[in-house]
């Protein structure tokens, strides 16, 4: 294999695979990236076995010594990307012999390393009979960062590991909880005619994002029994699916909410992180007292004996009431909400909180949840 090609190309294909490639494997060959030459392309891919990511980069092959030489070969990717990250943009010559030694030659330099055979690499998965849906890249990546932060670290519930991906006909619904918080996300461009329901690890999703903010355009998802596919241009992100049963997300949103607050978003998100300094470092907790004109933040750490409150306008149309939230959580949320004014909803102060933007984005709705903590006493 031989063809020359832009540093910078070269560099940018590389980096797009590089995402997957895992720092320490236990077989050496997966801490490289594949190198395949195809007609007029050249086919790069990673893996660590449950993510894959592929990448076609034009090229057009040079015979060497009247040969093709090696057409797959496992290249180094630590190694290479350092190598070719402390270059100027430049043309490259990357060749590698049918004793897989790579070599990189500039106009000022040669470089060469010892690669694997291409045939040791391990197959990534093909999806077969797979459904496929099409969606524009920039609403998935919003899709997946709204609801990212609140994606399960418990391997004990493996099912909330991932972002929930529900698509019927009529609309498409992305959803994330741990336990503590839930996102709802209802879309109206994700739909498909065939119904879909799949879970994708947080990893994955992390990548498509990732992916998504650098191409234009649409994305194809591709999904089977065990894997999805995400394809954006000359990009391909697979990955294993979570074979478990999601939650009933829905069975946790309260339906009756008789106590409705509406607060300028930026004024009560701050309010909240200043307060939240002074929570106990134990339970991180806030209490909020609700009245008709404000709603009172507070919080305390008796260990060190400090106290913090403060009074944000607001306009609540429901019953004197005091319910505590982890302050962390309670940020998170808020900081997820784009209107200028956020509403919250409750029934009681046992009971999880409704979180939503007073103004929905066009097309969307969204819609959070978050779980009140035990105070000492209920007003």
């Amino acid at each position: 294999m031989r063809f020359t090609v832009s540093s910078n190309d070269l560099l940018k294909a590389l980096t797009a695979v590089a995402g997957v490639v895992p720092s320490k494997a236990t077989m050496p060959i997966l801490e490289c990236i594949l190198f395949e030459a195809e007609d007029g392309a050249l086919r790069l891919s990673a893996t660590d076995l449950e993510i894959s990511i592929v990448e076609r980069l034009p090229i057009q092959l040079e015979l060497q010594n009247g040969k093709e030489g090696a057409r797959r070969v496992a290249v180094p990717a630590r190694r290479l990307l350092e190598t070719l990250r402390a270059l100027p943009d430049l043309p490259v010559q990357f060749s590698a012999d049918e004793s897989f030694n790579v070599t990189l030659t500039t106009d000022q330099g040669h470089y060469k390393m010892v690669g694997f055979d291409g045939a040791d690499y391990p197959a990534l998965p093909e999806l077969d009979e797979a459904h496929s849906l099409t969606v524009d890249a920039a609403l998935l990546r919003r899709a997946i960062q709204k609801t990212a932060f609140a994606v399960s670290k418990d391997t004990l519930r493996p099912a909330m590991m991932g972002i929930f991906f529900q698509v019927q006909p009529e609309e498409g619904r992305v959803v994330a909880t741990d336990g503590h918080r839930l996102v709802r996300l209802r879309l109206r461009e994700l739909v498909s005619e065939t119904p879909l329901e799949f879970i994708v690890p947080e990893k994955a999703t992390s990548l498509v994002a990732k992916l998504a903010a650098q191409l234009d355009g649409t994305c194809t998802i591709r999904v089977d029994e065990r894997h999805v596919a995400f394809e954006m241009g000359p990009v391909r992100i697979i990955s294993r699916l979570i074979d478990e049963v999601y939650p009933n997300y829905e069975a946790v949103i309260p339906v009756e909410n008789d106590r409705r607050l509406v607060v300028d978003r930026d004024a009560f998100l701050s309010a909240v992180k200043r307060v939240g300094l002074y929570a106990s470092s134990t339970t991180n907790q806030v209490r909020l007292t609700l009245e008709p004109d404000h709603v009172e933040i507070a919080a305390e750490d008796i260990e060190r004996a400090s106290e913090a409150y403060e009074r944000v306008p607001c306009a609540y149309d429901g019953e004197p009431m005091v319910i505590g939230f982890n302050a962390g959580y309670l940020t998170e949320v808020l900081g997820n909400v784009d209107s200028d004014e956020v509403v919250l909803e409750f029934s009681s102060p046992n009971r999880a909180g409704v979180v939503m933007p007073h103004e929905q984005a066009e097309g969307e709705d969204l819609l959070m949840l978050i779980m009140p903590v035990m105070l000492n006493t209920y007003a």
